[in-house]
């Protein structure tokens, strides 16, 4: 039975995946049929998303640290946090405007297709676009690389990518989450935005610039400190937030498939609560 179980599953997950590659490969047809306009908009979302570091550079431009971090250890926290939410927000960003689809009556079409409804939902109208906020994140994130004196290992250096991927994992069990509420409450998209973008932002900066309260909410309740706070203290050999042990740079990981698991029962338990609109 338990062999039978798991078989089914894996045969979920590989129809999603199968899904979402034809609905996301149909809009990305769709967008290079006009490459130019897709160049501009990347390039023009690129530089938007880049003012947050502006801001960040302006700061530097008055004082020598931030909460007794350096420019260059500040771009790191940047880079990680930019390119782990955009790789999330390009794969499952779509998935903000659930509550949209539930008011007007629309969700009721992804329901009667023969596939599952979450890689409908966050595949439609896919937007290779966000891919500039990830490239602006690698140029940042490649600065502080160039420009930190670290002394290198091979567990620092594996831990980077594997850090900016569970990152991306842990920021799309928030997309999740958020649009599993969106069931319940049906204009609830600014209150996902504030964990989502909110978060990013927030990641953007050094521990020390904010309260224990708050960093001990985002490593303990929300833990996004998994996305970059923890495990950049274990390459910049800093202290870590809240005192934590030393292993817990290596946990971002574990923190994934915990978020994602948490998200997927939040996302079922939203499905079989929808009643539909009555249209």
């Amino acid at each position: 039975m338990a062999e039978d179980l798991r078989f089914v599953e894996s045969g979920r997950v590989l129809e999603g995946l199968r899904t979402y590659r034809m609905i996301a490969g149909m809009w990305i047809r769709s967008t290079m049929a006009y490459r130019a306009s897709f160049v501009m908009t990347a390039l023009g979302g690129a530089l938007v998303t880049g003012l947050d570091f502006v801001a960040i550079l302006l700061m530097f431009s008055r004082v020598d640290s931030l909460g007794g971090y350096a420019l260059p250890e500040v771009a790191l926290l940047y880079g990680l946090s930019a390119i782990s939410f955009g790789i999330a927000d390009l794969v499952m960003g779509s998935a903000g405007r659930l509550g949209t689809r539930v008011r007007d009556g629309t969700l009721d079409t992804l329901l009667v297709r023969p596939a599952p409804v979450l890689a409908q939902v966050a595949a439609d109208r896919f937007a290779l676009r966000r891919l500039g906020r990830v490239t602006q994140g690698a140029v940042v994130l490649g600065y502080a690389l160039f420009a930190l004196d670290v002394h290198w290992t091979p567990a620092k250096a594996l831990l980077l990518p594997v850090t900016v991927v569970c990152g991306g994992v842990i920021f799309c069990a928030v997309f999740v989450a958020g649009a599993s509420f969106q069931f319940l409450a049906q204009d609830a998209a600014e209150v996902q935005n504030a964990f989502t973008y909110g978060g990013q932002t927030l990641l953007q900066y050094p521990p020390t610039v904010f309260g224990k309260e708050l960093v001990r909410g985002v490593t303990f309740m929300f833990p996004l400190a998994f996305v970059n706070w923890v495990p950049a203290a274990y390459v910049l050999d800093r202290p870590y937030p809240l005192g934590l042990p030393q292993w817990a740079a290596f946990a971002p990981p574990l923190v994934a498939a915990g978020c994602w698991v948490l998200a997927g029962l939040a996302w079922r338990t939203g499905l079989r609560s929808y009643r539909s609109t009555g249209s």
